[in-house]
């Protein structure tokens, strides 16, 4: 047979490149330092509301303070917060996301320094109060700025970052209360609040080094300069003019602002579900009794036959460790498997620890020294803590932030963040006469229904987001 070079030729031709698949995109790192450096406020956050814990057994012995009056100023930083949370959208639409972390900070510079400097109850309150308002921004702001700087591909991520930034302050203000406990009484508790001012300066001085958010700058018509930041915030260059194109579209279909945001809430449905969806979550997310395990762990572990109290505290620090923890495992898979199949996990991982560690108290109250049931107790308390880690604790606010359309993302992330607060001060202000009323293992079971019907919801009312644009929500969810 005649020989073909031509036949042979295109087995031998290196393939078209035109035909070979694209490499993957590298993902752009700037977004993620944005985000960390935004989220770091949430640090400040975490720190002021668990300071406090140590910082009350000197604050009593110095001033005399009582244990009611204990109580309510540990609680009540939960209400005062609603006041920056639902400040916190209207001044984040008007200033713009940047300014608003700033304010926040110097919330948390004013704040702590009144408290360290108090002289008297009053004072302390006071403090309290503005230190509660910054939370209720941090809490609205750092979510917000995170998944509006972020490409679709780390939303998911870089989103969560506050979550774990809270437990981070939390941690260091047991850090703070061990390290200056040995301090004279008159000065120990007031620098454990002062040591929580240093930092804010810092950080509001990094802040304004960030780009603005760039749905922000759309929304006021800097379009050149929203587009400035999403070339440098997108992992392409196609990326960055399709998110500015989808970001122009979503604000030339929008309804002015605010105002026009809560006319559509009347009047559209799918702005009603988006919003329902976020109260819900929210609520949840805190009345499943997160807080009762978090603020109480001691407390329910002697009453499960814990008796050593350097065992309850080191238990405590192994909650804190398991919660973070739990968190960066949410963090690291919520743009790989996904915000509903977390959620799911978590909430039907939650129901089942609440409802072990309820079984255990009714069937083992008032036992003493019985070392396989306080084991038993121990490891419901942290299955419980890192079902609500590796899921509901920080996809609830990671959900919430990308699904609101962006002309009620800043409002609508502040009143989730008030139903939120409003939550955890029930809980954290009822739980003692909840167990007083129906028994420890009541109130478990009673959290136990809670966080099943949350696994309900999420099965039957939360779509996947992952991989979507924040533009691309506005379809899924019919907010157009």
């Amino acid at each position: 047979m005649a020989h073909r070079p031509d036949a042979v030729a295109p087995l031998l031709a290196k393939p078209d490149a035109a035909a070979m698949p694209p490499p993957p995109a590298k993902r752009n790192k700037y977004p993620f330092f944005c985000a960390v450096l935004a989220s770091m406020t949430s640090v400040l956050m975490g720190y002021n509301v668990a300071v406090t814990s140590g910082a009350q057994i000197f604050m009593a012995e110095d001033l005399g303070v009582s244990d009611a009056q204990i109580e309510v100023l540990s609680g009540v930083i939960n209400i005062y917060s609603l006041v920056g949370a639902l400040l916190a959208g209207w001044t984040s639409d008007r200033l713009g996301r940047r300014l608003t972390i700033v304010l926040a900070n110097a919330f948390f510079l004013v704040g702590p320094l009144a408290m360290a400097l108090a002289g008297g109850y009053a004072l302390l309150m006071v403090g309290r109060f503005v230190a509660g308002v910054g939370v209720g921004y941090a809490l609205v702001i750092a979510p917000v700025y995170a998944a509006e700087i972020a490409p679709a591909s780390s939303r998911g991520l870089l989103t969560s970052l506050p979550e774990i930034f809270i437990n981070t302050g939390v941690m260091l203000s047991y850090v703070s209360n061990l390290a200056f406990s040995g301090l004279p009484v008159h000065l120990s508790w007031r620098v454990m609040f002062a040591a929580g001012v240093v930092p804010t300066v810092f950080l509001a001085a990094g802040v304004l080094t960030m780009p603005e958010s760039p749905r922000w700058l759309a929304m006021k018509g800097r379009v050149a300069e929203a587009k400035a930041v999403l070339d440098k915030t997108s992992d392409t260059p196609a990326e960055a003019e399709q998110r500015l194109l989808e970001i122009e579209d979503v604000v030339m279909n929008s309804s002015g602002g605010g105002g026009g945001a809560w006319k559509e809430v009347a009047t559209k449905g799918g702005v009603r579900r988006v919003l329902a969806i976020v109260l819900t979550l929210q609520f949840f997310q805190q009345a499943s009794g997160i807080d009762s395990v978090v603020l109480y762990g001691p407390r329910v572990l002697a009453m499960a036959g814990v008796t050593s109290n350097t065992l309850l505290l080191s238990l405590n620090v192994l909650f804190g460790v398991s919660k973070a923890g739990s968190i960066l495992v949410a963090m690291a898979l919520a743009d790989r498997v996904g915000r509903r199949p977390l959620l799911l996990v978590s909430t039907g991982g939650m129901t089942a620890a609440l409802l072990v560690l309820g079984s255990l108290f009714a069937a083992f109250a008032g036992a003493k020294d019985d070392a396989a049931v306080a084991a038993v107790s121990v490891a419901a308390v942290v299955a419980f803590v890192v079902a609500f880690s590796v899921g509901f604790g920080p996809l609830a606010w990671v959900y919430s932030s990308e699904i609101l359309p962006l002309r009620l993302r800043g409002q609508g992330a502040g009143l989730g963040t008030a139903m939120n607060r409003i939550m955890s001060g029930v809980v954290t202000m009822t739980f003692i006469s909840l167990y007083q009323g129906i028994t420890m293992a009541g109130a478990f079971y009673l959290y136990a229904a809670i966080a099943a019907a949350s696994f309900v919801f999420v099965y039957a009312c939360l779509p996947e987001t992952r991989g979507r644009s924040l533009e691309d929500m506005e379809e899924l969810f019919h907010t157009k």
